[in-house]
């Protein structure tokens, strides 16, 4: 037999076929399930469609992990990480919903569920390596680089940004390489029973939510004013400045007909939301943030400026910067043309070509120089 290998079998399509190319490669694979999540337990009322279910959603998946590991002739494991995912990724995530940022909890579960307790669990009980369904590639060629999967439109990197190079030196991604649509055929050729499953969307192993009904069951709602930056007055009303992100543009219920808004501030303090209407207002730009936290795959970091691209969030294009390491952790990022929708508690994450170099979160963010904080302080005083 092969090397050892613990899969992550999550019940879906992705890990499903992952486990066929592995058992096709020759590996020894053996398969885990991890429950990351407790509804209960956890106070997950609000905004949860599947609270009064029979079988709860991870249940289910649970039972579709167990008919293609079943299907497979594989072993499968149940491993709990509840509290875990508690302690390192659902705290975090509410500590900076508090300060009134927007954090990523894939990157967050990713850091220190998947590739930190899970990973930990593997080389325990003597595995060589583990694997995911992952839509991206590893390269232990010299140094270990993450690469961009080979499917544009399903590339994951950008939540893998901050695994420890420790633990991607020892991780496969087998379907790195396959576009969704052949992830699919082979598990339909293979008779899998997730072969027309949908894909999980929604929260990192919580699942689809009414998102504000659910931060209600941890954030109590705050109502307050929505203010229009430009004119100071009042257009709207809130249920708590927490709930909404830097561009956003649905959900504030404002009429009339100035053309749309969107989310350009807020101030946590005196619970005030500021917007500006129209998409191509200054108020959404940024030509230069601060990013710490750094997680750099290279080891060696750029001496100087280093001229890269740079995601502010998922699902968007390449932004062409340039970066400056300012400590062994922090970067200072220049957009050249500035970037709408920068958020604080967000991810950046670094590429040059196909290689992922890392990523870290989203401290402050500037234009013409000054911070977005120091914008609105401004303008407030002005319109006094």
């Amino acid at each position: 037999m092969g090397k050892k290998v613990l899969l992550g079998l999550s019940g879906g399509v992705d890990s499903a076929v992952a486990a066929v190319i592995l058992k096709e490669q020759g590996y020894d694979v053996t398969c885990a399930f991890m429950r990351n999540w407790d509804a209960l337990a956890n106070n997950d009322i609000l905004g949860n469609p599947t609270i009064q279910d029979d079988v709860c959603p991870q249940e289910a998946d649970y039972m579709d992990a167990k008919r293609v590991a079943d299907r497979l002739g594989l072993e499968l494991l149940r491993v709990d990480f509840v509290k875990e995912y508690w302690d390192n990724v659902f705290t975090q995530f509410l500590d900076e919903y508090k300060k009134g940022r927007t954090p990523n909890p894939d990157i967050l579960c990713n850091k220190y569920v998947k590739f930190d307790a899970f990973f930990k669990f593997a080389m325990e009980l003597g595995f060589d390596l583990v694997a995911t369904g992952h839509y991206a590639r590893v390269s232990n060629e010299g140094e270990t680089k993450l690469l961009r999967g080979s499917d544009e439109n399903k590339d994951q990197t950008y939540f893998l940004c901050q695994v420890p190079v420790h633990a991607l030196a020892k991780t496969l991604f087998p379907i790195g390489d396959l576009a969704k649509p052949e992830v699919r055929r082979i598990a339909d050729e293979w008779e899998l029973a997730v072969a027309k499953k949908k894909d999980s969307t929604g929260i990192c192993f919580i699942g689809e939510r009414n998102f504000k009904q659910f931060l209600q069951n941890y954030l109590p709602a705050k109502p307050g004013i929505i203010v229009d930056i430009n004119s100071l007055a009042q257009v709207g009303s809130h249920e708590g400045v927490l709930y909404y992100t830097i561009g956003q543009r649905r959900g504030m219920g404002i009429g009339g007909d100035h053309g749309p808004y969107f989310v350009v501030g807020k101030d946590v303090e005196k619970n005030v939301l500021y917007v500006a209407n129209g998409d191509e207002n200054e108020w959404l730009l940024s030509d230069s943030c601060l990013v710490s936290g750094v997680n750099w795959f290279a080891k060696d970091k750029p001496q100087g400026e280093l001229q890269c691209s740079a995601k502010f969030r998922y699902r968007q294009k390449d932004n062409e910067v340039t970066i400056r390491f300012i400590d062994d952790t922090t970067i200072f990022v220049k957009c050249d043309p500035a970037v709408k929708a920068v958020t604080c508690g967000q991810e950046a994450v670094f590429y040059h070509g196909e290689c992922c170099l890392g990523g870290g979160v989203i401290d402050e963010v500037f234009y013409h120089g000054e911070a977005l904080a120091s914008r609105l302080e401004k303008r407030l005083a002005n319109g006094r």
